[in-house]
């Protein structure tokens, strides 16, 4: 028999018995888990299961006919002699030889005769001995005759052991076998049979947490397979790796090192030396562009290849998605390998090993965020492969060792797709470099081999100078008054002309009385104003007011006029618009919209496009609405097979001219435009004036319905309640409407009516 001995570390069970400091077998207890153990388990586990015994929620005791047959092969006889042990063995178990039969009777008797001098009769001795001798049979007949080899077989047991069970256990390991008991409920269970831990040690070291709940072999074996999987997906590993941003020096600058023949970088064969690298702000403002066109410049002279952007990453095409194979696997693993078939080069395994790499790489660690579902890696990896295949020509076109083409991304990460791409190409043979001089500008990137370079100077630069036409130098004046508008204007409240390109309206819950005094105001003086990054948030007022306070007709058109000094832009009657209106592009739509995205540049270049003339970001801020408004179907009919997307967008390309200038003049931080519909008859608004109020509402307009009549006059063609309804007063009849277009922009004398809905300050 062998004596238990004590471990140093935890790989002590790993080493073959003539190896060990003292001959011997190690037989412990795990009643909690860290890191080292976590790791140790999986690789017990795989030794077990190849060379021993794993026991997944205990031994089951003997069945009936697990009984029977012993009693029909061996009969019921017993007796405590070690010759008697020893011959019933050897029947039972012929497959043993003579020393593991030694052994294991040795041990059998070993306990037994503990049990007898502890007070145990007989009759108890040949119960045990009979579930020992079934137990051996069924469970453990594989592993007695492994016993006395070098490399000593293994048992893992998880769960509560019983007495019985330890018993055996104990047996098995005096015969030559390693023990290894997982109690996920803790010690307390195991020392109701061995209070003084005299059959095992409880392995103990610092950082042990209790087992989490649910875990299990189970769990263990799954991850083992999992691993397994995802190794498959790499197939052959490519034999150059990256090195990247190691071979720079942290004082040298970063458009000097990346002009570096990427040939003297480093010594290795096996490397390539790549940067990876996000610069903010700009160190030199008035050398800052020229430093840009000279970095472009003399990396093309130098035969290396390039690509400049200095825009978001188009978004892939439809008939580029398509062209992305691809099934509708339900596990990651077979996402991954489906996608891989994209990333073929026949004439350049080195190429596709690395590709594979990389790819694989990412998709893994991207599926374990928070949050990441099999549909959002599937979208991620769509957009990497389609900008992928869309610069492949350029970045990889006859890649050979050690060639590093070049990215320079102006602008920084607009999202996280576009991070994911650039992740992508750093770990291939790509220096990626990330320009973001206008500090105010967001780059969403994070990445370990990201590294940051940061300038205290800010500078906005629309576009990468690749060319001397393309040059815009500025004077130590020039810059100077740029960077007092980034002091005064920087989160101070104080906004410069235009400074915002981009905004988002959200539509203002106001009492009645409110109306009048934040129709007056600027913007961001209301509640709820706020800027993030480049992106306003527009409180707006779409309202309806239905009845005439008191009944006073007079006082409420003097109300009116009095909002109409802050609007120029009023409607008498409905509809404003009906459906047999002329509207050059009602025919024409169907080409504007596919898969429900707008085909910008179709509508931008088409002959009848009226919005040309208007600032650029403002043609993107409508085109941005009027994406939102078929994207979230607030008009009814929407994509419900009757063409009314199609309507939405002719209609939204058709504005009147002056509601065109008024959007053209719209700063997102001062006054917003304003429209006042009034509706003082049965009559009701048309599904046009539907979508143009909707459309206007989404651009940052103030609307405000006037219906004396209390009828629902605006609602029919809404998908959802969206206007702010105030009921204030007598519904009225038949009234008449004056001409209120006149007191457009003209201060008007309040009257008492409107005196009543004064803000107390």
């Amino acid at each position: 028999m062998l004596e238990h001995k004590k471990i140093n570390r935890l790989d002590d069970f790993f080493a073959p018995l003539n190896s060990r400091s003292e001959k011997g077998v190690y037989f412990y207890r795990l009643s909690g888990r860290n890191t080292e153990i976590s790791a140790f388990v999986r690789k017990y586990y795989e030794a077990a299961r190849k060379n021993g015994v794993v026991l997944e929620g205990g031994i089951p005791n003997p069945t009936n006919q697990n009984l029977a047959y012993y009693q029909e092969q061996m009969g019921t006889n017993f007796q405590m002699s070690l010759g008697f042990l020893e011959s019933s063995l050897k029947k039972w178990l012929p497959r043993m030889n003579d020393t593991q039969r030694q052994a294991v009777a040795a041990s059998i008797y070993h306990t037994l005769d503990d049990l007898r001098k502890n007070g145990k009769p007989e009759s108890v001795l040949k119960n045990v001995y009979i579930k020992f001798m079934c137990w051996l049979y069924y469970k453990f007949e594989r592993i007695v005759s492994l016993l006395g080899n070098d490399d000593l077989p293994k048992i893992l047991y998880e769960g509560e052991i019983s007495n019985h069970e330890l018993l055996l256990i104990s047996v098995l390991a005096h015969a030559g076998c390693d023990v290894i008991l997982l109690e996920y409920k803790g010690d307390a269970n195991y020392l109701k049979y061995d209070a003084h831990s005299d059959l095992s040690n409880l392995f103990m070291t610092p950082g042990i947490q209790p087992f989490p709940e649910g875990y299990s072999l189970k769990n263990v074996r799954q991850e083992i397979q999992d691993e397994l999987n995802r190794k498959r997906l790499y197939g052959v590993l490519p034999d150059v790796q990256n090195c990247t941003n190691a071979w720079l020096n942290p004082d040298e600058n970063v458009f000097e090192k990346i002009r570096v023949n990427p040939e003297i970088r480093g010594n290795t064969d096996h490397l390539f030396y790549n940067l990876f690298c996000r610069v903010e702000g700009v160190e030199e403002m008035q050398t800052y562009p020229n430093m840009l066109y000279q970095t472009y410049t003399e990396l093309k002279e130098a035969g290396r290849k390039v690509v400049v952007s200095d825009t978001a990453l188009p978004e892939p095409t439809p008939p580029e998605v398509n062209a992305i194979q691809r099934t509708n696997p339900v596990k990651i693993e077979n996402m991954i390998m489906e996608f891989l078939r994209n990333l073929k080069y026949p004439a350049n395994p080195q190429l596709e090993r690395l590709l594979t790499k990389s790819f694989v790489d990412l998709m893994l660690e991207e599926s374990q965020k928070d949050g990441m579902n099999l549909n959002k890696l599937n979208n991620s990896a769509i957009y990497l492969l389609c900008w992928f295949k869309k610069y492949e020509s350029v970045l990889f076109h006859n890649w050979k060792m050690p060639e590093i083409s070049c990215f320079i991304c102006l602008g920084g990460c607009r999202n996280e797709k576009e991070a994911l791409f650039f992740r992508f190409l750093s770990r291939l043979p790509v220096d990626v470099l990330i320009l973001t001089p206008d500090k105010n500008q967001h780059c969403v990137l994070e990445d370990e081999l990201l590294y940051p370079v940061h300038y205290d100077s800010t500078l906005q630069i629309a576009h990468f100078p690749t060319d001397l036409s393309e040059l815009r130098l500025g004077t130590t004046a020039y810059h100077a008054e740029r960077e007092l508008d980034t002091l005064l204007y920087q989160d101070s409240g104080i906004y410069r002309n235009q400074q915002y390109q981009k905004a988002n309206a959200v539509t203002l819950r106001t009492t009645f009385e409110e109306i009048a005094l934040y129709w007056k105001e600027e913007v961001s003086f209301r509640p709820n104003f706020s800027t993030q990054h480049d992106t306003v948030t527009i409180p707006v007022i779409f309202a309806k007011v239905s009845g005439v306070k008191d009944g006073d007709i007079s006082g409420y058109w003097q109300w009116a006029k009095e909002l109409m000094a802050e609007s120029p832009f009023v409607i008498h009657h409905a509809p404003y618009i009906s459906n047999n209106m002329l509207n050059p592009f009602r025919n024409i739509t169907t080409e504007f919209l596919m898969n429900g995205q707008l085909q910008r540049d179709k509508i931008r270049n088409h002959k009848d496009y009226k919005y040309g003339f208007l600032r650029q970001e403002i043609q993107e801020h409508m085109l941005d609405k009027l994406q939102t408004l078929l994207d979230h179907r607030m008009i009814k009919g929407t994509y419900e097979g009757n063409g009314t997307e199609y309507l939405i967008v002719s209609v939204a390309l058709n504005l009147d001219i002056h509601l065109i200038r008024e959007i053209q003049k719209f700063d997102f931080t001062k006054k917003n435009p304003k429209l006042i519909y009034i509706i003082a008859d049965e009559r009701m608004i048309s599904l046009e004036d539907t979508i143009i109020t909707a459309f206007l509402n989404l651009v940052g307009f103030d609307i405000l319905f006037l219906v004396p009549t209390g009828y629902q006059a605006v609602e029919r063609f809404f998908q959802k309640p969206m206007i702010e309804e105030h009921q204030i007063g007598e519904y009225l009849y038949d009234v008449r409407v004056p001409n209120l277009q006149k007191y457009a922009g003209k201060t008007v004398k309040a009257s008492p009516f409107s005196n009543l809905f004064k803000k107390r300050r």
